[in-house]
């Protein structure tokens, strides 16, 4: 009975949480159960394995990566939207790289669909189906890198705490040589800045998008 009225979502958005704080390794159906207050027999009814359970939380982590080809918008708009979701689904949980890696994910309906949206964005740009798969991929991993590669910052702390720590990375920087490494000195002065994760991740989503129109308009004209 606990295990109908326990919800598949309710245990994906469960193990995200816990794979979030505290990595892959925490996430499994004993730990779950211990989470949920269920007996691991009550996950079973809906996870029949932890395979089973890591497909599960991919699809629902992924559930709004899709394109929407109702509205009419341009190829590039509706590509970038899922892009853009893609990175907001990665910036809220930061397991999701490494389930996409661990997981068989083309088993899971989300990511199934993302690539089938994704495919008929990219051939309608002009590329054949095998180059769209590239692009695809292409993005994936290129949208993990931009997470992956996200401004550094200090573990959360307090604000004297972060602006110490800002300050003694500038200091760092600043004290190289400047006649050997004058670009990187230079660098180390936007450490007196407050960080701008979100024009970090809009700059990110536009080269990667720029290079896909870029290929697409040579795609196009050679074709």
């Amino acid at each position: 009975m606990a295990g109908e009225r326990l919800s598949k979502a309710t245990v994906a958005e469960t193990a995200l949480r816990l794979g979030d704080e505290q990595g892959l390794e925490a996430v499994t159906i004993r730990r779950l159960a211990q989470e949920l207050g269920v007996t691991p027999m009550a996950l079973y009814w809906h996870f029949k394995n932890k395979d089973e359970l890591f497909l599960g939380v991919v699809d629902h982590a992924l559930a709004d990566v899709r394109a929407d080809r109702d509205t009419g918008d341009p190829w590039p708009k509706q590509l970038k939207a899922m892009v853009e979701s893609l990175v907001g689904a990665m910036r809220r949980h930061p397991i999701l790289p490494d389930l996409l890696h661990q997981s068989d994910k083309a088993r899971a309906t989300s990511f199934t669909r993302a690539t089938e949206d994704a495919l008929t964005l990219l051939t309608g740009a002009g590329f054949t189906p095998q180059q769209a798969y590239w692009v695809g991929t292409y993005l994936l991993h290129g949208v993990i890198g931009l997470v992956h590669g996200q401004l550094e910052t200090p573990p959360p702390n307090d604000k004297w705490e972060v602006n110490e720590w800002r300050r003694q990375r500038r200091i760092e920087f600043e004290c190289l040589p400047a006649d050997q490494f004058p670009m990187t000195v230079r660098f180390g002065a936007t450490y007196a800045e407050e960080p701008d994760p979100e024009g970090y991740y809009a700059f990110g989503i536009e080269l990667l998008m720029t290079a896909v129109e870029s290929m697409a308009a040579r795609t196009g004209a050679s074709s």
